[in-house]
């Protein structure tokens, strides 16, 4: 018999992230990979693992979307409902932590802050403008002192005295790193500055103004290295906490929030099978001129966005139907 599940997605620039939720809130499987920039087809991919990975027959009887990408392959799959991040992230955390008061995130390419209370939104913030404090910093300056991403928290907890690393951009950081490197600092205290750059990073940036309280969860991808999270700690003089499955709140909190569609028949991931394609061009219907993203699924038109006013988007749907405009 067929488990009944919902389908969560969170879909960024740098990694697509997808979960199949149980009813009673368990990931049944989940999965994170490379967008590479084709977001298209990394959710094929993730979908298909994720059907591999369950121990057991599922029926995806609701899908959600978010991140970056999240109206794209929300026509893609046909998704009952499509949040932005701040809301997807909130939902998820709460369903694992309903006391949080902050949360922390940092991605591949971006970062936010997220207040709560009384179990909802009360502020929240987003840098997407400075790379210095995300993922992508982070794996580009382990490339440059020749080690593994995965083990840089190890390493930096094992520093004694962290070199002070520039915070404030990557041009500095970098710069600060060779220096230090020259003048003997070893690896262990300069990963442990790369760590403390970064949060200092947030904090004057991403949290600069908003009132940071505990119980504080700290997710995304950069959640995973211990070096980040104890130099949080030590910053904020606070408990930090990492769910098992911090990497994943954004498509735990969209899978959760797809409960309440009502989709009358469930997901087929057949339909993954079939040829998507973007097409883009310029509307002539008024002066301003919009680029309109048309989506198709073989020749069939799913969506269009990018128009400022409705005419645009009426001339695509009716070209759509043969109806010359």
């Amino acid at each position: 018999m067929e488990q009944p599940v919902s389908l969560g997605v969170d879909i960024g620039s740098i990694s697509t992230k997808g979960v199949l939720l149980s009813e009673d809130g368990q990931v049944l499987s989940e999965e994170y990979l490379w967008t590479e920039g084709d977001p298209v087809g990394a959710v094929k991919r993730l979908v298909s693992i994720l059907f591999e990975k369950s121990p057991c027959p599922v029926s995806v009887r609701s899908v959600g979307t978010t991140g970056s990408a999240r109206r794209l392959i929300g026509s893609m799959l046909g998704a009952d409902v499509v949040k932005n991040e701040i809301t997807a992230h909130a939902v998820g955390t709460l369903s694992r932590h309903p006391g949080v008061r902050t949360i922390l995130e940092i991605g591949g390419q971006d970062s936010k802050i997220i207040l709560i209370r009384g179990g909802v939104v009360s502020d929240y913030a987003m840098n997407s403008l400075c790379a210095a404090g995300t993922g992508a910093f982070l794996s580009s300056q382990a490339k440059r002192l020749g080690l593994e991403i995965e083990k840089l928290g190890d390493i930096a907890l094992r520093s004694q005295s962290p070199s002070k690393i520039a915070a404030r951009c990557t041009v500095f950081a970098e710069s600060d790193m060779i220096h230090k490197a020259q003048t003997g600092h070893s690896k262990e205290d300069i990963v442990a500055g790369l760590c403390r750059a970064i949060v200092l990073n947030y904090l004057n940036n991403v949290g600069k103004g908003k009132h940071i309280e505990e119980p504080i969860v700290f997710q995304g991808g950069v959640s995973k290295n211990k070096g980040v999270v104890k130099a949080f700690e030590d910053e904020l003089h606070a408990n930090v906490t990492v769910d098992t499955d911090s990497h994943l709140m954004g498509a735990i909190g969209a899978a959760i929030l797809s409960r309440s569609a009502q989709r009358e028949h469930p997901f087929d991931p057949v339909l993954l099978e079939m040829t998507f394609t973007t097409r883009a061009g310029e509307c002539s219907c008024c002066p301003n001129r919009c680029e309109i993203v048309r989506f198709y699924r073989g020749d069939e038109l799913l969506d269009a966005w990018g128009n400022r006013c409705e005419r645009g988007l009426k001339a695509v749907k009716k070209r759509a139907q043969g109806v010359r405009v």
